[in-house]
C-alpha cells in the first residue's frame, strides 16, 4: 500500500476541522480511519479514540448506542500498517503540533487523558486483537504518551474466554491497560431488554473474572430511565446482591447516564436517568467498599 505522507493527513484534518465538544463523539471528526479524538467529560481532557470497528459491527445492540447504521457482527480486518500512520500522525499532530488550536479546545481540556480503544463496535472481535494491541502500546510508548497517560479498553466482555482476545489482555496489562467492562445489568432479563444480549449471568461473571486475572478493572454502568420504576429497584437490588456475592477484583465502579441521542429504534423511549437515585445508587456500592464515580 502507498505510504501516506504528513501533508496528505493534514489535508484530511483541515478537510474536517470544526470545534469538538463532550457532546460531539463523532468516529470521523478527524478524517482518519481508525484514530479520532474525543473531549471526555469523564476523563476530563483529550481521549485518543481507535475505532477497531469500522463497518459499524457489534455482537450486542444496546438500546442506548450512538453509532449509526449499526450491524450485527465481527470487527473487519485491520490495516495495521494504516494504523501505524494514523496514531504516529495523530500523536504529532497533538504534542508537538496545531491540534488543540485548530479545533478549538479549551485550555482546560488540553492533556492527553486516554488512549481508548472503543469505536462503533465491540473491538475484542478483532481477529489480530492482539497484534493491534501490541502496535498501539508501542507507539504510545516510544512517543512517551505512555505510561503518563492511561490506555483504556472499552468493552462488553462477552469474548474474554476466547483465547486471542485473553492474548491481547495479557499484552495490555504489560502497558497498564485497564479494562471498562460493560454491565448496564446484573440480571440475564436485563441484558436481553438493555443490550439485546442473551449472554446468561453466569457467562458474564465467568468473563468478568477473567477480565480481573489478567487487568485492573473498571465496571461501567448505563443507567437510563428505560424500565418501569419496580423493574428498575430490582435491577439496582440485584447489581447489589451480585457484588456482595461475589469476590470480584474491581478497580471503581463507573456510573453514568445518557450524554447523547440514542440511534437505535428504542430512542424515544430513553430518558436520562434521574441523578439523586444515582447517587443514593452510588453511595450503596460505596457502602459496599466500592469506589465509585458518577458521570450525570
Amino acid at each position: 500500500m502507498k505510504r501516506l505522507e504528513y501533508h496528505e493527513f493534514s489535508s484530511f484534518l483541515i478537510a474536517m476541522s470544526q470545534k469538538l465538544s463532550t457532546t460531539d463523539h463523532s468516529r470521523d471528526i478527524a478524517g482518519l480511519k481508525y484514530v479520532y479524538p474525543v473531549i471526555s467529560r469523564r476523563a476530563g481532557g483529550l481521549s485518543i479514540g481507535i475505532n477497531f470497528n469500522t463497518n459499524n459491527a457489534c455482537n450486542w445492540r444496546c438500546v442506548y448506542c450512538q453509532v449509526p447504521d449499526l450491524l450485527r457482527g465481527s470487527a473487519p480486518e485491520m490495516d495495521f500498517q494504516l494504523l501505524e500512520q494514523e496514531l504516529i500522525f495523530f500523536l504529532n499532530k497533538v504534542l508537538t503540533g496545531d491540534f488543540y488550536q485548530q479545533y478549538e479546545v479549551p485550555e482546560q481540556y488540553r492533556a492527553i487523558k486516554d488512549i481508548a480503544i472503543s469505536g462503533n463496535g465491540e473491538p475484542t472481535s478483532l481477529k489480530g486483537f492482539e497484534q493491534a494491541i501490541e502496535l498501539i502500546g508501542k507507539i504510545a510508548a516510544e512517543m512517551h504518551v505512555l505510561p503518563k497517560s492511561k490506555f483504556v479498553l472499552i468493552t462488553n466482555g462477552s469474548l474474554m474466554h476466547h483465547a486471542q482476545v485473553q492474548a491481547g489482555l495479557k499484552c495490555f496489562n504489560e502497558y497498564g491497560g485497564q479494562v471498562w467492562f460493560k454491565l448496564d445489568s446484573a440480571t440475564a432479563l436485563g441484558r436481553k431488554k438493555i443490550n439485546n444480549s442473551k449472554q446468561s449471568t453466569e457467562k458474564m461473571l465467568d468473563n468478568l473474572k477473567i477480565s480481573t486475572e489478567l487487568c485492573e478493572t473498571s465496571l461501567q454502568t448505563c443507567m437510563l430511565d428505560f424500565l418501569t420504576a419496580k423493574n428498575a429497584e430490582q435491577e439496582r437490588q440485584a447489581y447489589i446482591e451480585m457484588l456482595q456475592k461475589n469476590e470480584l477484583k474491581v478497580k471503581q465502579v463507573m456510573l453514568y447516564t445518557l450524554a447523547r441521542p440514542s440511534l437505535q429504534p428504542e430512542a424515544k423511549q430513553l430518558k436520562k436517568a434521574d441523578a439523586r437515585m444515582m447517587r443514593l445508587f452510588a453511595d450503596r456500592l460505596i457502602q459496599l467498599g466500592y469506589s465509585v464515580s458518577v458521570a450525570v
